[in-house]
Protein backbone atom coordinates (compact mmCIF):
# COMPACT_ATOMS: atom_id res chain seq x y z
CA UNK A 1 0.00 0.00 0.00
CA UNK A 2 2.69 1.89 0.84
CA UNK A 3 4.57 1.52 -2.62
CA UNK A 4 1.17 2.37 -4.44
CA UNK A 5 1.07 5.71 -2.41
CA UNK A 6 4.82 6.35 -3.17
CA UNK A 7 4.28 5.71 -6.98
CA UNK A 8 0.77 7.98 -7.07
CA UNK A 9 3.00 10.76 -5.46
CA UNK A 10 5.31 10.39 -7.92
CA UNK A 11 3.42 10.33 -10.92
CA UNK A 12 1.25 13.50 -9.70
CA UNK A 13 4.56 15.11 -9.18
CA UNK A 14 5.92 14.74 -12.70
CA UNK A 15 2.65 15.55 -14.29
CA UNK A 16 2.99 18.83 -11.98
CA UNK A 17 6.22 19.28 -13.41
CA UNK A 18 5.15 19.36 -17.00
CA UNK A 19 1.85 21.23 -16.27
CA UNK A 20 4.40 24.16 -14.99
CA UNK A 21 7.26 23.73 -17.43
CA UNK A 22 4.23 24.69 -20.17
CA UNK A 23 2.90 27.22 -18.32
CA UNK A 24 6.49 28.80 -18.24
CA UNK A 25 7.23 28.62 -21.79
CA UNK A 26 3.71 30.26 -22.04
CA UNK A 27 4.48 32.52 -19.33
CA UNK A 28 7.78 33.37 -21.62
CA UNK A 29 5.96 34.33 -24.61
CA UNK A 30 3.52 36.17 -22.32
CA UNK A 31 6.11 38.05 -20.84
CA UNK A 32 7.20 39.29 -24.08
CA UNK A 33 3.79 40.53 -25.43
CA UNK A 34 3.19 41.99 -22.53
CA UNK A 35 6.94 44.09 -22.92
CA UNK A 36 6.28 44.62 -26.88
CA UNK A 37 2.97 45.65 -25.61
CA UNK A 38 4.33 48.32 -23.34
CA UNK A 39 7.61 49.29 -25.78
CA UNK A 40 5.09 49.41 -28.38
CA UNK A 41 3.14 52.41 -26.47
CA UNK A 42 6.65 54.11 -25.49
CA UNK A 43 7.63 53.98 -28.59
CA UNK A 44 4.73 54.66 -31.01
CA UNK A 45 1.57 56.10 -29.48
CA UNK A 46 3.27 58.41 -26.63
CA UNK A 47 3.35 61.24 -29.27
CA UNK A 48 0.50 62.77 -27.58
CA UNK A 49 2.02 62.48 -23.71
CA UNK A 50 3.07 66.38 -23.81
CA UNK A 51 -0.77 66.97 -24.31
CA UNK A 52 -2.18 65.17 -21.63
CA UNK A 53 -1.54 66.77 -17.98
CA UNK A 54 -1.50 63.43 -16.08
CA UNK A 55 1.42 60.94 -16.26
CA UNK A 56 -1.22 57.82 -16.18
CA UNK A 57 -0.69 56.99 -19.55
CA UNK A 58 2.63 56.65 -19.60
CA UNK A 59 3.12 55.14 -16.59
CA UNK A 60 0.31 52.09 -17.43
CA UNK A 61 2.97 51.51 -20.12
CA UNK A 62 6.27 51.45 -18.07
CA UNK A 63 4.24 49.15 -15.70
CA UNK A 64 3.62 46.77 -18.49
CA UNK A 65 7.08 47.09 -19.87
CA UNK A 66 8.69 45.81 -16.24
CA UNK A 67 6.13 43.08 -15.60
CA UNK A 68 7.23 41.91 -19.18
CA UNK A 69 10.56 41.58 -17.87
CA UNK A 70 10.08 40.26 -14.86
CA UNK A 71 7.82 37.65 -16.22
CA UNK A 72 10.23 37.08 -18.73
CA UNK A 73 13.30 36.01 -15.78
CA UNK A 74 10.38 34.31 -13.56
CA UNK A 75 9.48 31.97 -16.86
CA UNK A 76 13.08 31.04 -16.78
CA UNK A 77 13.61 30.86 -12.81
CA UNK A 78 10.11 28.74 -12.87
CA UNK A 79 11.83 25.83 -15.36
CA UNK A 80 14.79 25.44 -12.86
CA UNK A 81 12.49 25.37 -9.78
CA UNK A 82 10.68 22.64 -11.23
CA UNK A 83 13.48 20.73 -12.91
CA UNK A 84 15.59 20.73 -10.08
CA UNK A 85 12.47 20.24 -7.29
CA UNK A 86 13.93 22.99 -5.07
CA UNK A 87 11.06 23.90 -2.58
CA UNK A 88 13.25 26.90 -1.53
CA UNK A 89 13.27 28.64 -5.37
CA UNK A 90 9.79 27.50 -5.98
CA UNK A 91 8.83 30.00 -2.83
CA UNK A 92 10.67 32.54 -4.65
CA UNK A 93 9.26 31.33 -7.83
CA UNK A 94 5.94 32.01 -6.48
CA UNK A 95 6.57 35.36 -4.70
CA UNK A 96 7.75 36.84 -8.19
CA UNK A 97 3.90 35.35 -9.90
CA UNK A 98 2.58 37.42 -6.88
CA UNK A 99 4.59 40.68 -7.85
CA UNK A 100 3.49 39.70 -11.71
CA UNK A 101 0.05 39.54 -10.67
CA UNK A 102 0.00 42.66 -8.73
CA UNK A 103 1.64 44.53 -11.24
CA UNK A 104 -0.65 43.64 -13.87
CA UNK A 105 -3.36 44.39 -11.65
CA UNK A 106 -1.97 47.64 -11.07
CA UNK A 107 -1.66 48.54 -14.83
CA UNK A 108 -5.46 47.13 -15.41
CA UNK A 109 -7.09 49.27 -13.25
CA UNK A 110 -4.94 52.12 -13.74
CA UNK A 111 -6.06 52.00 -17.39
CA UNK A 112 -9.23 51.57 -16.25
CA UNK A 113 -9.66 54.34 -14.01
CA UNK A 114 -8.00 56.86 -16.71
CA UNK A 115 -10.21 55.94 -19.28
CA UNK A 116 -13.11 57.01 -17.16
CA UNK A 117 -11.45 60.66 -16.21
CA UNK A 118 -9.63 61.12 -19.70
CA UNK A 119 -12.68 62.93 -21.11
CA UNK A 120 -12.77 65.44 -18.24
CA UNK A 121 -9.34 65.98 -18.09
CA UNK A 122 -9.25 66.87 -21.91
CA UNK A 123 -11.78 69.53 -21.46
CA UNK A 124 -10.54 70.99 -18.77
CA UNK A 125 -6.16 71.26 -19.83
CA UNK A 126 -6.24 70.43 -23.94
CA UNK A 127 -7.62 74.11 -24.96
CA UNK A 128 -4.99 75.85 -22.39
CA UNK A 129 -1.59 73.86 -23.07
CA UNK A 130 -2.49 74.34 -26.95
CA UNK A 131 -3.10 78.16 -26.88
CA UNK A 132 -0.13 78.67 -23.76
CA UNK A 133 2.23 76.00 -25.21
CA UNK A 134 2.21 76.38 -28.57
CA UNK A 135 5.17 77.98 -30.20
CA UNK A 136 6.07 78.60 -26.96
CA UNK A 137 9.99 78.44 -25.77
CA UNK A 138 10.66 74.88 -23.86
CA UNK A 139 7.54 73.80 -25.35
CA UNK A 140 9.06 72.19 -28.77
CA UNK A 141 7.30 68.95 -27.81
CA UNK A 142 3.77 70.48 -27.40
CA UNK A 143 4.06 72.10 -30.69
CA UNK A 144 5.46 69.06 -32.63
CA UNK A 145 2.28 66.97 -30.92
CA UNK A 146 0.02 69.78 -31.52
CA UNK A 147 0.86 69.65 -35.22
CA UNK A 148 0.79 66.21 -35.78
CA UNK A 149 -2.39 65.46 -33.64
CA UNK A 150 -4.24 68.57 -36.34
CA UNK A 151 -2.53 66.84 -39.65
CA UNK A 152 -3.11 63.41 -38.67
CA UNK A 153 -6.71 63.64 -37.22
CA UNK A 154 -8.09 66.13 -40.01
CA UNK A 155 -8.45 68.77 -36.93
CA UNK A 156 -8.24 72.32 -35.71
CA UNK A 157 -8.12 73.53 -32.49
CA UNK A 158 -9.21 71.93 -28.80
CA UNK A 159 -12.95 72.18 -29.51
CA UNK A 160 -13.15 74.36 -33.08
CA UNK A 161 -10.70 76.77 -34.61
CA UNK A 162 -12.11 79.58 -32.92
CA UNK A 163 -9.84 78.26 -29.73
CA UNK A 164 -6.38 79.68 -31.45
CA UNK A 165 -7.89 83.05 -31.00
CA UNK A 166 -6.56 82.91 -27.97
CA UNK A 167 -3.46 81.61 -28.54
CA UNK A 168 -0.09 83.32 -27.08
CA UNK A 169 1.44 82.30 -30.41
CA UNK A 170 -1.12 84.31 -32.59
CA UNK A 171 -1.72 87.36 -30.69
CA UNK A 172 2.03 87.84 -29.74
CA UNK A 173 2.70 88.81 -33.80
CA UNK A 174 5.36 85.80 -34.32
CA UNK A 175 2.54 84.04 -36.41
CA UNK A 176 2.94 86.25 -39.25
CA UNK A 177 -0.50 87.32 -39.87
CA UNK A 178 -1.66 83.78 -39.23
CA UNK A 179 -5.25 82.84 -37.70
CA UNK A 180 -4.34 79.34 -37.03
CA UNK A 181 -1.59 77.29 -37.01
CA UNK A 182 -0.59 75.92 -40.42
CA UNK A 183 -0.65 72.49 -39.49
CA UNK A 184 -4.77 73.20 -39.44
CA UNK A 185 -5.03 73.25 -43.43
CA UNK A 186 -6.39 71.06 -45.97
CA UNK A 187 -2.82 71.39 -47.95
CA UNK A 188 0.05 72.53 -45.82
CA UNK A 189 2.09 75.60 -47.17
CA UNK A 190 4.11 78.22 -45.56
CA UNK A 191 1.50 80.95 -44.68
CA UNK A 192 -1.65 78.64 -45.24
CA UNK A 193 -3.18 79.30 -41.35
CA UNK A 194 -3.67 82.66 -42.54
CA UNK A 195 -7.04 82.10 -43.76
CA UNK A 196 -9.48 79.90 -41.86
CA UNK A 197 -12.27 79.28 -44.61
CA UNK A 198 -13.23 75.61 -44.38
CA UNK A 199 -12.16 75.42 -47.69
CA UNK A 200 -9.04 75.98 -46.85
CA UNK A 201 -9.10 74.59 -42.85
CA UNK A 202 -10.14 71.15 -41.60
CA UNK A 203 -13.36 71.99 -39.23
CA UNK A 204 -14.62 68.76 -37.80
CA UNK A 205 -17.34 69.13 -35.45
CA UNK A 206 -16.05 68.30 -31.60
CA UNK A 207 -12.81 69.28 -32.60
CA UNK A 208 -9.33 67.89 -31.99
CA UNK A 209 -10.65 66.84 -28.30
CA UNK A 210 -12.83 64.13 -29.25
CA UNK A 211 -10.44 62.84 -31.93
CA UNK A 212 -7.41 62.64 -29.38
CA UNK A 213 -10.11 60.99 -26.56
CA UNK A 214 -11.09 57.87 -29.16
CA UNK A 215 -6.74 57.26 -29.54
CA UNK A 216 -6.14 57.22 -26.04
CA UNK A 217 -9.26 55.34 -25.16
CA UNK A 218 -8.62 52.54 -27.71
CA UNK A 219 -4.66 52.00 -26.40
CA UNK A 220 -5.99 52.42 -22.90
CA UNK A 221 -8.00 49.63 -23.84
CA UNK A 222 -5.75 47.30 -25.45
CA UNK A 223 -3.13 48.32 -22.06
CA UNK A 224 -6.18 47.27 -20.02
CA UNK A 225 -6.78 44.12 -21.58
CA UNK A 226 -3.73 42.92 -21.75
CA UNK A 227 -2.34 43.86 -18.12
CA UNK A 228 -5.64 42.18 -16.34
CA UNK A 229 -5.36 39.18 -19.22
CA UNK A 230 -2.04 37.73 -18.14
CA UNK A 231 -3.02 38.68 -14.40
CA UNK A 232 -5.38 36.01 -14.74
CA UNK A 233 -3.06 33.50 -16.09
CA UNK A 234 -0.54 34.16 -13.47
CA UNK A 235 -3.40 32.67 -10.94
CA UNK A 236 -2.67 29.27 -12.22
CA UNK A 237 0.93 29.57 -12.30
CA UNK A 238 0.28 29.89 -8.26
CA UNK A 239 -1.97 27.32 -7.80
CA UNK A 240 0.56 25.20 -9.74
CA UNK A 241 3.52 25.93 -7.97
CA UNK A 242 0.94 25.31 -5.02
CA UNK A 243 0.42 21.96 -5.77
CA UNK A 244 4.18 21.01 -6.29
CA UNK A 245 5.52 22.82 -3.66
CA UNK A 246 3.20 20.60 -1.73
CA UNK A 247 3.78 17.25 -3.44
CA UNK A 248 7.85 17.43 -2.87
CA UNK A 249 6.87 18.42 1.20
CA UNK A 250 5.08 14.81 0.82
CA UNK A 251 7.62 13.24 -0.71
CA UNK A 252 10.36 14.30 1.35
CA UNK A 253 8.23 12.13 4.61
Amino acid sequence: MGEFGEKTTTCGTICLKYLLFTFNCCCWLAGLAVMAVGIWTLALKSDYISLLASGTYLATAYILVVAGVVVMVTGVLGCCATFKERRDLLRLYFILLLIIFLLEIIAGVLAYVYYQQLNAELKENLKDTMTKRYHQLGHEGVTSAVDKLQQEFHCCGSNNSQDWRDSEWIRSGEAGGRVVPDSCCKTVVAGCGQRDHASNIYKVEGGCITKLETFIQEHLRIIGAVGLGIACVQVFGMIFTCCLYKSLKLEHY
